[in-house]
């Protein structure tokens, strides 16, 4: 009978020690800030610190975050499995220090882009879609005008240079505004 309570009990305590340490760590790796929009949940990682710094001195600063541009926005069920497997895969590459010093955005993620770069400024795009034929015949298959968006506008809003070595002193987060 005694064995079968200090079982319970251990059981109990273990139980409360687990949803104790999760709790724990919950709050120290800040896993909730990664469902806001908040572009501070990017740089919660400090190898994003460039990205930050680069897209607060940008034009898009003051009209999109990070989310607008490399999340789906055609609906919340496509942006959260974006953001899981985004997560997922950030958090491998930084946790085991896989990524490269210029970090690369993916296939998956590149289109992401350059869907919302059409979407914000379809204005401005839809006469480009329009006359690809005539004046944008390239070579990638993927964008209705066989170029994707930064191949001209290289520096937005990351600026053009893409390494942990763009700001250096860039250490931790210097607000602008």
């Amino acid at each position: 009978m005694k064995n079968s309570n200090f079982l319970k009990y251990a059981a109990l305590g273990a139980f409360i020690v687990a949803i104790g340490f999760f709790v724990y760590m919950l709050n120290a790796s800040k896993a909730l800030s990664y469902l806001s929009s908040d572009p501070k949940a990017c740089i919660n990682c400090h190898v994003m610190n460039t990205q930050y710094a680069t897209w607060q001195h940008s034009s898009h600063a003051e009209r999109a975050t990070c989310v607008d541009c490399h999340l789906p926005r055609d609906n919340m069920v496509n942006k959260y499995i974006a953001k899981a497997i985004d997560g997922y895969n950030h958090s491998m590459a930084f946790t085991f220090n896989t990524y490269k010093n210029a970090i690369k955005i993916s296939d998956n993620g590149a289109q992401r882009v350059q869907d919302n770069c059409i979407s914000c400024h379809k204005s401005l795009t839809s006469g480009m879609v329009n006359n690809s034929d005539k004046y944008h015949n390239y070579d990638d298959p993927s964008v209705a005008t066989g170029r994707r968006c930064w191949e001209c506008h290289k520096g937005v809003p990351h600026g053009k240079v893409r390494g942990l070595t763009t700001t250096p002193n860039a250490l931790g987060v210097k607000e602008v505004k």
